[in-house]
């Protein structure tokens, strides 16, 4: 059947169905209020700083430090004071000295207590603990072990490191996050830092630490084990950029033609389709491993249980990351690194998803050694992180949660392939990753451009920085088109999201039109989280556009620069934008007709079509709120 045949004898149905039941036709919305978009705030705290498009990071990328042959004096540069561990034992700090530094006079204290530093020298970093055995378990620094009981508040503290009755330095460090360090920014950021040259032997004097001014509160937290890597580029020429609903081939092929290596990763997997795909790897010899979210919201769908009984079966190697004190928010990324191929979906690894059975979502697929070489070394950071378990001890340790999606879930939706996948080449490629670098690069994207901008998501925090320089662009006369979800969980919000930003255009005098999208035979719900430029640069990626995504989330993007390849976006955002076209032909009008006069015979005694609406839980995955 046709899609404009589909379309009519929906009209058809919606016509007659108006007149039995004597409601009137409209689009259907259930008032609800929309939960918070991330999980329980016990999971861990914000991560990063505003983010900061001078250096292109957002994460403390000073603490990687230079030797300590370039550390011109001594200074306290990382604090640990709220582990996972019982009674935070093994807390710590972190020094970084000259080389063959004396601290044999040296102490540590807050004020209340004072601990004293062994008669030893030390070179670079050097960790301080009262607990050596356990810290040795928390740090690659080296250890040594501090005289005394000094404890380091988790709520908050000042820290002195003195020699004899000289000050060497002070920090002072907020609320400790559960399981963050604080990493103190460069000596560079210090308004005063003396020149010292070091020898091979070097106290610290009075005159030297009086002549030493350290700013002591331009520190950061962030999660220990955490990647922080600037963005990555590549001269890729060509990719091959495809929608969903329309092209779920796509992720299925390229997990077919893998050889060597094959890199899943996502918030969840739901789909038996990928896993016997993955399993059928396995079988030729290809080296699968497979990495998602511990703690999905609302709990991990059931869905997923036999999906990950398979792959454990078939010797497929699989991990699960997240819970009390992990290093992201939610691990929410939707790529595949396969041998040098780079796939990267806005979809989950489900049949809604990837599997073509619901959402409208973007992906594209480029081959590449250096961005997969780059891709690879986060998923294996990742996969490898303390708070990650295997495949086996996540399935015998989970609960998992039924999947209530209503009246007709266990019916397979089709839609109709109207934007096929397409070859396209690019001039570069970006690598983007959340929390590390993702927000500065697209606040410095969405500066620099010159015409336009498209937005389409599934919903927007207005306090996003992001909105806020996309509002900017606006007032320089860039023109912006934002394409909004209409499911009834995003509905109130985005339309109030709406109206502001069309108060704001119309008072201003700015070119900011927002759209919620309208109601369709081509998906069931916007699920992309895309964003085009002049035309020339789209991105494609996991991140929603909220600060939970940007901030505390492990999300990946890919920043494709070229015209062909933002085109071939923007065409599907343009057809989306405009909807669908309800002209009725001639033969749509007899069979609305006929069905008119059907009703009008059978009066009171009506056939009552199947009324039950789908109730959505906006908690669970296949309709998530974490999407």
């Amino acid at each position: 059947m046709s899609s404009s045949s589909g379309r009519s004898i929906a009209l058809c149905t919606l016509l007659v169905c108006s007149l039995l039941s004597g409601l009137t036709v409209g689009i259907w919305g259930v008032s609800a209020t929309t939960p918070a978009s991330v999980g329980p705030d016990s999971l861990s705290a914000s991560t990063s700083a505003p983010a900061s498009p001078a250096n292109g990071v957002a994460c403390p990328i000073d603490r990687l430090s230079p030797s300590a042959q370039n550390i011109p004096q001594p200074r306290l540069v990382e604090v640990a004071p709220n582990p996972t561990t019982d009674q935070n034992v093994g807390e710590f700090v972190v020094i970084e000295t000259p080389p063959e530094t004396h601290v044999d006079n040296w102490t540590l204290t807050d004020g209340h207590t004072t601990a004293t530093l062994p008669n030893q020298t030390v070179s670079g970093r050097t960790a301080l603990s009262t607990a050596p055995n356990e810290t040795d378990q928390l740090t690659d620094d080296p250890v040594i072990e501090l005289e005394g009981s000094i404890r380091f508040a988790a709520d908050g503290d000042v820290l002195e490191l003195r020699n004899g009755s000289t000050t060497v330095d002070t920090i002072e460090y907020d609320r400790a996050p559960l399981a963050q360090r604080w990493y103190r920014g460069s000596m560079a950021d210090s308004d005063t830092v003396a020149e010292s040259e070091a020898d091979d032997s070097t106290s610290v004097t009075a005159a030297d630490a009086n002549s030493t001014e350290l700013t002591a509160t331009d520190g950061q937290w962030w999660p220990h084990e955490a990647t922080c890597v600037p963005p990555a580029q590549s001269d890729v020429s060509t990719a091959t950029a495809f929608v969903l609903p329309d092209e779920p081939a796509v992720p299925l092929k390229t997990i077919r033609s893998t050889e060597d290596r094959l890199l899943l990763a996502g918030y969840t997997i739901t789909s038996s389709e990928i896993a016997d795909e993955l399993v059928a790897a396995a079988d030729r010899g290809v080296e699968v491993t497979v990495l998602i979210e511990a703690s999905p919201v609302g709990g991990t769908p059931a869905a997923s249980e036999p999906v990950l009984e398979s792959l454990v079966e078939s010797d497929v190697d699989v991990g699960a990351t997240g819970g009390e004190g992990a290093r992201y928010r939610f691990h929410h990324p939707k790529y595949a690194v396969a041998d040098d191929t780079v796939l990267v979906t806005t979809e989950n690894w489900g049949p809604s998803g990837v599997g073509g059975e619901s959402s409208r979502g973007w992906g594209v697929r480029l081959e590449d050694p250096a961005l997969a070489a780059e891709l690879a070394d986060i998923f294996e950071a990742d996969f490898d992180g303390w708070d990650t378990v295997s495949g086996e001890a996540y399935l015998a340790d989970t609960s998992f949660v039924e999947d209530d999606d209503g009246i007709g879930a266990d019916v397979s939706p089709s839609y109709p392939t109207e934007h096929d996948a397409e070859g396209v080449s690019t001039t570069s490629v970006e690598l983007l990753v959340a929390p590390d670098n993702a927000e500065p690069r697209l606040q410095t994207l969405i500066a620099d451009a010159d015409d336009e901008i498209l937005l389409k998501q599934a919903s927007i925090d207005p306090s996003l920085s992001l909105l806020e320089e996309t509002v900017d662009a606006a007032r320089r006369g860039v023109d912006v088109r934002i394409l909004l979800d209409s499911t009834w969980y995003h509905e109130d919000d985005n339309e109030a999201l709406a109206a502001d930003l069309e108060h704001i255009a119309e008072s201003e005098g700015l070119s900011i039109d927002v759209q919620l999208v309208d109601d369709t035979d081509r998906f069931e719900k916007i699920h992309a989280k895309g964003v085009i430029i002049d035309r020339e640069v789209a991105v494609v990626g996991s991140a929603n556009w909220n600060e939970n995504a940007f901030e505390n989330n492990r999300e990946v993007m890919l920043a494709l620069h070229g015209s062909e390849a933002a085109t071939y976006y923007a065409a599907v955002f343009d057809a989306d934008w405009e909807g669908d076209s309800w002209s009725l032909s001639l033969g749509t009008v007899v069979i609305v007709l006929l069905a008119l006069a059907f009703a009008a015979l059978v009066g009171r005694r009506y056939i009552r079509f199947g009324d039950e609406r789908e109730i959505v839980n906006p908690e669970d995955n296949s309709r998530e709120r974490q999407q």
